[in-house]
This record gives C-alpha cells, sequence and structure tokens, in this order.
C-alpha cells in the first residue's frame, strides 16, 4: 500500500467560521457536498493527481479539537500560509522549521481547535 491515507475529515463547531480560516489560510476555495442532514465543505482535489481529499464536517454531538489525528497540508512554502493564520483567526503553535531532507513544516491551530500541519519542500 503506497499511500494508504484515502480520505480525511476535519470535525468543527461553526462550519462557517471553519469554512473562512481554511479558505482565507489555504487560499483556496471549498465547496459544498450533498450529503443529507450533514453540512460538508470539500477541500480541491484531483482523483488524478498524488495526494488524497477530505472535508469539513458539522455533526450536531461530534466535537471538534482534542483528537489524536494531524492532517498536513501541501505548501509551496509553509511560511505564507502560515503568515495568514492569525488574521483567519487561528494561532501558530510552531513556526516553521525544518525537518531535514523532508523538508519544513507550521504546525497551527484552526479556529475549532484542530490542530494541523502545514509541510513544503522549501
Amino acid at each position: 500500500m503506497a499511500n494508504p491515507v484515502g480520505w480525511f475529515e476535519i470535525y468543527v463547531q461553526d462550519i462557517q467560521r471553519a469554512k473562512r480560516f481554511y479558505e482565507q489560510v489555504l487560499a483556496i476555495e471549498l465547496d459544498q457536498l450533498p450529503v443529507p442532514d450533514i453540512e460538508m465543505w470539500a477541500f480541491p482535489n484531483d482523483m488524478t493527481q498524488y495526494g488524497t481529499g477530505g472535508t469539513l464536517v458539522c455533526i450536531p454531538g461530534m466535537s471538534s479539537g482534542g483528537n489524536s489525528t494531524l492532517v498536513y497540508f501541501s505548501c509551496q512554502d509553509c511560511a505564507v500560509e502560515e503568515s495568514r493564520v492569525k488574521e483567519a483567526g487561528g494561532q501558530v503553535q510552531r513556526s516553521k522549521m525544518s525537518i531535514g531532507q523532508y523538508g519544513f513544516i507550521s504546525l497551527i491551530f484552526d479556529t475549532e481547535g484542530n490542530m494541523l500541519g502545514l509541510h513544503s519542500l522549501q
């Protein structure tokens, strides 16, 4: 199994606040998925390219934050996306740092208390 992760979901309490945060920090647009009784907004995804797709999810009774899964978003230079975090309502946990031959990462919190990573090769 070369790339075992096939999908991700980030659980949130306030879907519109979370949507604004991710769209602002990552400079993308999320698309609403037509799922009955669940509000889901999908990240851009091209099934013919390397990587995986995923969504923001708001389900009554399902908490955000405090989980043990960390999603990394690929970036050209993670310092660029990191620079947008505070203005978007999030928090930088660990500024851009080298991970040796594997590039660089930043660790941030979104507006819902979820920690996520930003990864780049430069």
